[in-house]
């Protein structure tokens, strides 16, 4: 099969590697294609402007995995409302025989639930303008493929983490980590299980389900995480923070410009589920942030450009 990548960042191209590695023509779009590796054949491509490249006639399936330039509301909505439009666009005008579009989501559409279970069945009650503008886009992609005979699928990362992606093991690394004084649980995702998943969606025999949620098995509290990092490390534990200065800094592998922007964090306080994923027969490389972050310690894989 021909699979379009629209969006080869980090993810994108490690999904397109594994494509690639199955025996799959990639096409990848991305603002500079020069940089993506050989396997993947790309091709110049602004999602929020300008022409895109024509589609594959021959493309069976479509992953749309975009980020933000910043965080800001205007950044989120260019990217996943209006790239997604353009790219929907470009995939109905062009007669290719798509039978499955990808959007890459995010958990941070379900905001906070108290530490609550949350899975497919859950409602969604984002917290933020970043929840909201990827839920409506999640909405977009349902409402435009609707009697097209292609299927909209929807895969919900929680926080990916695995090379190049080190905020957590910097911040204990340099002292800066401090433990939630409550409870905080984290639900994360390795790098190349997310591509895995990816991969594993568009190629499944089955008819997927239009949503699923990609976690890895162990929702974990930070503290869990931070104190196994600076073992790992061979560090002190790192100290509780104090409630009274603001803490909670340590709950998010986020950016700080993306913390001073008003945005609360993504993550939230949830226990999220990835009961339907595994269900579809895909096993997890890392299924816990232990096995994970010791790949990450031991410098596996590379975080692509």
């Amino acid at each position: 099969m021909t699979v379009l990548l629209a969006g080869c960042g980090d993810l994108g191209t490690e999904a397109g590697l594994r494509f690639a590695a199955a025996g799959h023509r990639v096409v990848g779009w991305r603002r500079s294609p020069e940089k993506l590796p050989a396997g993947i054949e790309g091709f110049a491509a602004d999602l929020t402007r300008g022409e895109l490249p024509p589609v594959p006639a021959d493309t069976t399936a479509v992953v749309v995995a975009v980020a933000a330039d910043s965080p800001t509301e205007e950044a989120y909505r260019a990217a996943y409302v209006d790239g997604l439009a353009r790219v929907l666009d470009a995939v109905t005008a062009s007669g290719a025989a798509v039978r499955r579009v990808l959007f890459v989501s995010s958990t941070a559409v379900y905001g906070d639930a108290d530490g609550g279970l949350v899975d497919e069945t859950t409602a969604p009650n984002p917290g933020g303008f970043s929840g909201r503008i990827i839920l409506e886009a999640e909405q977009l992609l349902a409402d435009r493929l609707q009697g097209t005979g292609i299927a909209p699928v929807v895969l919900r990362l929680g926080g990916i983490y695995g090379p190049g992606r080190t905020r957590l093991i910097d911040m204990v690394r340099g002292g800066k980590a401090t433990l939630p004084t409550g409870s905080k649980l984290t639900n994360r995702i390795h790098r190349d299980d997310a591509a895995a998943a990816i991969v594993h969606l568009c190629t499944v025999d089955a008819d997927p389900a239009p949503l699923y949620l990609g976690v890895d098995n162990e929702p974990a509290e930070m503290a869990d995480v931070l104190t196994f990092l600076a073992a790992e490390l061979g560090l002190p534990a790192p100290q509780a923070e104090n409630p009274d200065a603001g803490g909670g800094r340590s709950g998010s592998d986020r950016p700080t410009a993306a913390r001073s922007s008003g945005e609360p964090s993504r993550g939230g306080n949830k226990k999220v589920s990835n009961a339907l994923l595994r269900g579809t027969g895909l096993e997890f490389t890392y299924p816990s942030y232990r096995e994970g972050y010791r790949a990450v310690l031991a410098g596996v894989g590379v975080r692509h450009p």
